[in-house]
């Protein structure tokens, strides 16, 4: 039997055993065994985890929308295939958590300016060439069917 001293102890040694002794001892119900300090710390590093992902996703999807938009005649199969996938991923997402949907829409303007200067980067196009205002919206950037242009 796990004490508490030891769950701590195999927390900073094997993490990934450290999750499944927890989880076994939570639905045992032996919640003075269980690591709830770092339980706690881990669920919100997982959620934290969740948001840099949309915001991740949301900066390369708005990154290739831009390059879509702004050069036309670079158009390749390739980016309409990562616009496609990272639509893909993020609406899967979505459609777990509204909360996470809601991060997505409310950062959409933070992630609007680090994809301008991403594609004005990956171009090599001037930053003035991406306007300061997106183009299109946080709906038509997640739409399976939205392509700028």
């Amino acid at each position: 039997m796990q004490t508490l001293v030891d769950m701590k102890k195999l927390y900073e040694e094997d993490e990934h055993l450290w999750l499944f002794e927890n989880a076994r001892l939570l639905r045992e119900g032996r919640l003075d065994l269980a690591d709830i300090e770092h339980i706690a710390e881990t669920l919100e590093d997982m959620g934290k985890r969740d948001f840099r992902e949309i915001l991740s996703r949301l900066i390369i999807l708005i990154g290739h929308l831009l390059k879509w938009k702004f050069q036309q005649e670079q158009r390749s199969s390739s980016w309409k295939g990562t616009i496609n996938e990272q639509r893909l991923k993020l609406n899967l997402e979505f459609e777990d958590s509204k909360n996470l949907e809601n991060y997505g829409r409310e950062n959409f303007p933070a992630a609007y300016k680090k994809a301008r200067s991403l594609a004005a980067s990956d171009t090599g196009l001037p930053l003035s060439t991406f306007p300061e205002e997106p183009p299109f919206t946080f709906d038509q950037t997640a739409d399976e069917n939205y392509f700028p242009g």
